[in-house]
C-alpha cells in the first residue's frame, strides 16, 4: 500500500519524532479536534461484528441504519480533501443508486466533478472503521498529518441526496461533521448524482476561462436545454411519438419534470412513468434501469405499443437503457453497448462532415463484459479504435479522457462522451468551408455542452439519444438492426482462495496469468466454438470467480462455460455448487452491503509503531 503514499507525495516521518506527539497531546487542546470528538459521540459506529466498511467505486453503500457514523467520517475526509485542494469545493452525494429503498450510501466527488481519487479511498475506509470516538479523532489527526494538510486552509463542501427517507438523518450526521471541522457547506437538497457532479465542477470553475455553467440546479437545466436546442438548428424530422421514461420511482422523476419545462414540446416530448417518490418502498422495485437490464423485461406500468420508445433510469439517474416491444410482444433491449455504438457512429460522422477528421480522433472504451458483437461493429463497421480497461467506471472514464473524443458506456447504461481540451479548441477555431461543415460543427459544439463531462448522466444521455435518432431519422428498429448481440452468460463459482486467480497485467482482465494451467486450457476450449470468448476473473469481495462467456449460439455458450467451470473447480481444489449471476454491470463484485470481509490496514502503508 506504500505506493499510494508515494503517489500522494507523502513522505513518512520517523514515528518517534512525529506521530507520538499527536497521540500524547490532549485532543481537546485543539478546538477543531475537541469539537470533532464531541460531535462524533452522537454517531457511534454500528456493530457489524468482524466485518469492516469498505469504500469502493460506489463509495460506501449498505443498509441505511449502519451509515450515520460512516457519513460523519466521510464529512471529516471531505473537509481534509478540500483543504488539501486549497479550498476547492468537494462534493458529497448521499444515495444508493439502484439498491432497494432500505439501503443508502455516500460518496465523495472531487473538484473537477470526477470520482474521488483512488488513493484517497484508503483514507475513507480507515476513518469509517474507527471503533470509538477517540479512535476516530486520532485517525482524523493522523490523516491531516500524513497528507501534510495545513489545518487553517479554507474548506468547502457541497452535498445533495436522493429521495430515500433515510437521507434526511444522514444529512444531519454530515452537517455535524462539517460544523465540527469549521467547513463551509451548501446543501442542495434533493438532486440526481450527475447534478451534484455538475455543481461541483461549476463551483470550482466559476470565473475562470473554463467556466462550466451557472452554479445552481437551474443552471444545469439551462445548460442542457440550450445545448439541445442548438442541435436543432436544422429542421430535422422529429421522432414519431414521445419517449416513455421509467424513472424507477426515484429522484430522476422530479428532476426530469423540471427539465421538461425548459424544452419545447414540439422538439422533445417525454411521458414519465414510475414517479411515485412519495412511496419509498417502490423505489427500484420492479422498475428502473438495473431491473430492466438484469431481468431482460419491461418494468411495472409498461403499456407500450409495438415499436414505442421506452427508456429506464436508475434510482439516482446516472444510468439509462432503452427498450421496446416488436410484433408479438417480443422484448428488445438497447443497453449501454448499444448507446455507445449509436453515439460513436453519429459523432464520428459529424467529425468527418465538419472537416476535422484529421485533427480529432474518436475512440471507444469498453470492458471485457461488453458484448463482442458491439466491439466488432465498432472496429469493422465504424472503423474506430476500441480500448479495453479493467472493470469499473473510474478505469473507463480515465481512458476516455485520454482520447480527443472518448465514448464509454457500460452495458448497464452508465456512460458518457468526453471532449478533450484539444478537441474543444479545434471546434472553437475551425472555420467551416461549406454549409454542411457549418451544420456539423454547430452540432458538435452543442453536443459538447449537452453531454455531461463529469460523469454518466441519464438525463443528458436521454437527450443525446433522442437527438441522434431524430437527426438520423431512425426508429428503434433501425437502431437495433445495426448488429446482433452474441448470446452470453455470466456465472459465479465459489473457490477456496480468490487471491490465487491473477489476470495478466495490461489484459484488461481478459486473460489469466495464475493459476498458470487455466488460460491454456480455456484457449483450447474456446477454439472449439465460433466467435467464442471466455474469461475468468476473481471477485473483489468474496472467495469466488466470475466466468463470462459468449459465442454464436446459446447452446455453445452453455457447453463452453460448463467445461471452463469444471476445470476451474478442478484447479481450485473445491467443488461448491455454482451460482449463475444475471447482472452484467460495472461492479458485479460491488461491496455487498458495503462491508469488507478482510479488515483494512489501520493506515495506508501500514501502521507505524511508536517507540
Amino acid at each position: 500500500m506504500n505506493k499510494y503514499l508515494r503517489k500522494l507525495d507523502i513522505r513518512p516521518h520517523p514515528p518517534h519524532i512525529y506521530i507520538p506527539m499527536l497521540y500524547e497531546q490532549d485532543m481537546t487542546e485543539q478546538p477543531e479536534f475537541g469539537a470533532v470528538l464531541e460531535a462524533c459521540k452522537q454517531y457511534p459506529r454500528a456493530d457489524t461484528g468482524k466485518k469492516d466498511f469498505g469504500y469502493g467505486t460506489a463509495g460506501f453503500r449498505m443498509r441505511a441504519d449502519l451509515l450515520p457514523s460512516v457519513v460523519f467520517a466521510v464529512g471529516l475526509l471531505a473537509s481534509i480533501r478540500s483543504r488539501k485542494c486549497k479550498g476547492s469545493a468537494i462534493g458529497i452525494m448521499i444515495t444508493a443508486s439502484h439498491n432497494p429503498a432500505e439501503d443508502n450510501g455516500v460518496k465523495i466527488v472531487d473538484p473537477e466533478g470526477e470520482m474521488m481519487s483512488e488513493e484517497w479511498e484508503w483514507f475513507a475506509t480507515w476513518l469509517a472503521n474507527a471503533r470509538d470516538p477517540e479512535g476516530l479523532v486520532r485517525s482524523f489527526m493522523q490523516c491531516m498529518n500524513r497528507l501534510r494538510v495545513i489545518p487553517h486552509n479554507p474548506r468547502k463542501v457541497i452535498f445533495a441526496r436522493d429521495t430515500r427517507p433515510s437521507g434526511e438523518a444522514l444529512v444531519e450526521a454530515l452537517k455535524a461533521a462539517l460544523v465540527a471541522t469549521g467547513t463551509e457547506y451548501i446543501d442542495y437538497g434533493i438532486a440526481t448524482t450527475p447534478q451534484l457532479h455538475y455543481l461541483v465542477r461549476a463551483t470550482n470553475t466559476l470565473g475562470s476561462d473554463r467556466e462550466y455553467g451557472e452554479v445552481s440546479i437551474e443552471g444545469y437545466y439551462k445548460k442542457l436545454s440550450a445545448a439541445f436546442m442548438n442541435t436543432m438548428h436544422i429542421e430535422y424530422a422529429n421522432q414519431a411519438g414521445p419517449v416513455y421514461v421509467d424513472c424507477a420511482n426515484g429522484v430522476g422523476a422530479p428532476q426530469l419534470k423540471e427539465l421538461l419545462k425548459y424544452l419545447p414540446e414540439d422538439k422533445f416530448k417525454a411521458i414519465i412513468v414510475n414517479d411515485k417518490i412519495d412511496q419509498p418502498d417502490r423505489l427500484n422495485n420492479r422498475c428502473g434501469a438495473d431491473w430492466v437490464k438484469t431481468q431482460q423485461r419491461a418494468p411495472e406500468n409498461f403499456n407500450g405499443k409495438d415499436w414505442d420508445r421506452w427508456t429506464s433510469l436508475d434510482g439516482d439517474a446516472d444510468r439509462i437503457v432503452y427498450y421496446f416491444c416488436e410484433e408479438g410482444s417480443i422484448f428488445r433491449l438497447l443497453d449501454g453497448d448499444r448507446i455507445a455504438t449509436l453515439a460513436a457512429d453519429y459523432i464520428g460522422e459529424l467529425v468527418h462532415k465538419s472537416g476535422l477528421g484529421e485533427q480529432i480522433k474518436l475512440g471507444v472504451v469498453q470492458t471485457a463484459y461488453a458484448n463482442g458483437a458491439s466491439t466488432k461493429y465498432i472496429e469493422k463497421t465504424l472503423k474506430l479504435k476500441v480500448e479495453f480497461t479493467p472493470t469499473g467506471v473510474k478505469h473507463l472514464h480515465h481512458a476516455a479522457a485520454r482520447q480527443d473524443i472518448g465514448v464509454y458506456f457500460e452495458a448497464n447504461g452508465h456512460g458518457t462522451v468526453l471532449f478533450s481540451e484539444r478537441a474543444l479548441k479545434a471546434l472553437r477555431k475551425h472555420q467551416p468551408q461549406s454549409t454542411a461543415q457549418l451544420n456539423a460543427l454547430t452540432t458538435l459544439r452543442a453536443l459538447s455542452e449537452m453531454i455531461n463531462q463529469t460523469v454518466g448522466d441519464a438525463l443528458s444521455d436521454l437527450l443525446l439519444v433522442e437527438v441522434i435518432l431524430s437527426h438520423k431519422q431512425w426508429t428503434v428498429k433501425e437502431w437495433l438492426s445495426t448488429y446482433a448481440d452474441l448470446p452470453n452468460k455470466l456465472m459465479k463459482v465459489n473457490v477456496m482462495d480468490r487471491n490465487k486467480f491473477i489476470t495478466v497485467p495490461g489484459s484488461a482482465e481478459r486473460r489469466l496469468e495464475r493459476p498458470p494451467a487455466i488460460q491454456p486450457k480455456m484457449d483450447e476450449i474456446i477454439a472449439k466454438y465460433q466467435d467464442a470468448r471466455c474469461f475468468v476473473r476473481a471477485s473483489g469481495t468474496e472467495d469466488a470467480v466470475r466466468i463470462y462467456g459468449e459465442a454464436t449460439h446459446a447452446m455453445e455458450v452453455e457447453e463452453m462455460l460448463a467445461q471452463v467451470q469444471e476445470y476451474v473447480i478442478h484447479i481450485s481444489g473445491t467443488h461448491i455448487e455454482p451460482w449463475v449471476y444475471k447482472r452484467e454491470d460495472d461492479r458485479i463484485e460491488e461491496l455487498e452491503m458495503g462491508l469488507r470481509r478482510d479488515p483494512p490496514d489501520p493506515l495506508p502503508g501500514g501502521e507505524q509503531k511508536t517507540r
